[in-house]
């Protein structure tokens, strides 16, 4: 496993080695915002496909390095229940987000260990190090997370959180490359005034913990395959405004996947209170981040992310809805959690340039 991981992450370490960018350091910190990015969305790839648990243990599949080692052990799963969580298609998806996730966590001991190197030499801010242990520890624990994600059989409450520290940990990453980005340029003057400008501040950090609410109730939607308990938009449960909903035992964080607290099944009631608080929650997310966008906008370095942010929300609206009239296809849900991923990169990018401007003089 472990020689798979430094395999795979051959691949972008040697793209920043032979890079020409005088700055490899940076260029290491924004290739693994790249990779991490890619992982969240293969992840969303895994968890639609329900291939969770196509190796039902952890770390290796079935105590094996891989599906190819352990192809008997998933052919006989395979054939005592043919429609079960494990096959050899399921196996393959879910070792392979395995072996990127280890991956990422190779890049982030490399970044940690130069930044150690290079600030014991040089001592330059650049090279702190406290950031990348910090991010090496996140990715620990974000490993911990994906192994209680199988042993605990894809408890709601454990995917979510795993999910969760996902964005989480793209958000850090996001962060650490702007910081090289202002320690090679500066951002400068914003060109406002300081009353204007601690307003932006405060809508963006505003805007990250409603998206953070949002991220936690679409992660609880896919989570708990709520995802067709609404079919109609903008009505719910037979055209209704606001349906039966079970809002205790929907949100009720730790029980068992499709179960109460109490061991019973879970009541559709149930799933419904999830979808709909996460579908109206998004007209919350759309108010906010708009108007922090057009609050923005006057701000040269901040229109770029911007821009980002008003696309992916516009399409993220589409994604959901789309989801909802066409029965779930795949395609579509992996794009809208991929539009959840890009809403994180670039609300932080919002974020860490606005809390480095100096307001106008």
């Amino acid at each position: 496993m472990a020689i798979t991981a430094l395999i795979v992450a051959l691949l972008p370490l040697s793209m920043v080695w032979i890079s020409s960018d005088v700055n490899k350091y940076r260029k290491l910190v924004w290739i693994s915002v790249f990779i991490t990015f890619d992982l969240i969305v293969f992840g969303a790839f895994t968890r639609l496909t329900d291939s969770g648990l196509g190796c039902p243990d952890w770390p290796g599949c079935y105590g094996l390095a891989n599906p190819f080692l352990a192809h008997a052990e998933i052919r006989a799963a395979e054939l005592l229940q043919p429609t079960g969580p494990v096959t050899m298609f399921k196996a393959w998806v879910e070792m392979i987000h395995r072996y990127f996730a280890m991956a990422i966590g190779v890049l982030i001991m490399a970044m940690m260990c130069v930044a150690w190197y290079r600030w014991r030499r040089e001592r330059k801010a650049g090279y702190r190090p406290g950031y990348p242990t910090m991010l090496f520890l996140v990715v620990c624990l974000q490993g911990a997370f994906g192994a209680w994600t199988v042993t605990l059989k894809l408890q709601p409450v454990i995917v979510t959180t795993h999910l969760l520290l996902g964005m989480g940990m793209l958000a850090l990453l996001t962060w650490f490359g702007g910081l090289q980005d202002h320690a090679t340029h500066p951002f400068g003057n914003a060109g406002v005034t300081p009353p204007a400008l601690r307003r932006i501040r405060w809508l963006a950090a505003l805007s990250g913990a409603v998206v953070l609410v949002q991220l936690f109730l679409g992660g609880w939607v896919s989570t708990n395959y709520a995802t067709l308990a609404c079919t109609e938009f903008p009505l719910c449960g037979g055209g209704k405004v606001i349906p039966e909903m079970d809002f205790e035992h929907g949100f009720h964080l730790w029980r068992e996947l499709g179960k109460t607290s109490a061991g019973h099944y879970l009541p559709f009631s149930a799933l419904t209170a999830i979808h709909w608080v996460h579908r109206n929650f998004a007209l919350v997310v759309f108010i906010v981040l708009g108007y922090t966008c057009w609050r923005a906008w006057r701000v040269a370095v901040l229109r770029k992310p911007v821009i980002g942010i008003g696309i992916v929300l516009v399409l993220q609206a589409l994604t959901g809805v789309a989801t909802i009239y066409l029965s779930f296809p795949l395609t579509i849900a992996v794009l809208h959690n991929a539009g959840a991923a890009a809403l994180v990169l670039f609300l932080t990018m919002v974020n860490y340039r606005a809390s480095f401007l100096t307001p106008t003089p």
